[in-house]
């Protein structure tokens, strides 16, 4: 499977009032494994950054002057991506700047150019549901060093999340999956007779009944009723 991590950047948050990308960062996956095939591009967007853009990113106007416009580039980034797979958090707010850059040159949208698209922030928020699931969050959570994310930048946070969803979707400590032939390593399995331990019971209370049970509430919430634990016991 070939999958693509991508970021971008932009002048502001709304692609609908003229706001344009800056910066995109593409991250190759190949079978799991990185291929160093990447594609890093900043871009003169042709107007000026909004201040608070620039407090995130750190790309000022005077950087990106001389940088190419996303038209001279178009070519060369979307037939990087045909066909794959491409991961990006929060999906909806690149894609939406994408298509929008895309529709100025009379191109064929983002969707129709991929071989799909994957957004890692719905894949988080199913399986944390309640809690922060920001790339900064699942860095935390997931151990993923991001010490050198000091302003948001398209490659470095491509590079971030593809070391986020393969955390998320295998649980391994790299990027690196090394195959184990089948006749390497020889398991013996041991029989424990559960019979012999003499295990402690703890009565719980009244008041962590029903505190334990606010929790569960409190969860079946976040998770809009897709928790699993009611239907095993109804």
């Amino acid at each position: 499977m070939r999958q693509i991590f991508l970021d971008t950047e932009t002048t502001g948050l709304s692609p609908e009032s003229g706001d344009r990308l800056v910066e995109v960062g593409c991250i190759e996956m190949v079978s799991r494994r990185l291929t160093g095939n990447n594609k890093h591009f900043y871009l003169n967007p042709e107007r000026k950054n909004s201040e608070d853009a620039v407090r995130v990113h750190g790309l000022t106007d005077e950087f990106l002057a001389d940088k190419p416009v996303f038209a001279a580039i178009a070519d060369e980034l979307m037939e990087y991506l045909a066909g794959a797979e491409v991961v990006i958090h929060n999906a909806a707010f690149d894609v939406g700047f994408l298509n929008a850059e895309l529709k100025r040159l009379g191109r064929p949208l983002f969707a129709e150019t991929v071989g799909s698209i994957k957004d890692s922030l719905a894949m988080a928020r199913e399986m944390f549901p309640g809690k922060s699931n920001s790339l900064d969050a699942l860095c935390k959570r997931l151990e993923v060093d991001n010490s050198n994310r000091t302003l948001h930048g398209a490659l470095l946070d491509a590079g971030l999340l593809a070391e986020v969803y393969v955390r998320m979707t295998r649980g391994q400590d790299s990027l690196v999956i090394d195959a184990v032939e089948s006749n390497d390593v020889g398991l013996k399995v041991v029989q424990i007779d559960l019979a012999t331990f003499d295990l402690p019971i703890t009565v719980v209370t009244d008041d962590e009944m029903a505190a334990h049970e606010a929790v569960l509430a409190e969860l079946d919430k976040a998770s809009g009723g897709k928790t699993q634990w009611r239907k095993l016991v109804a």
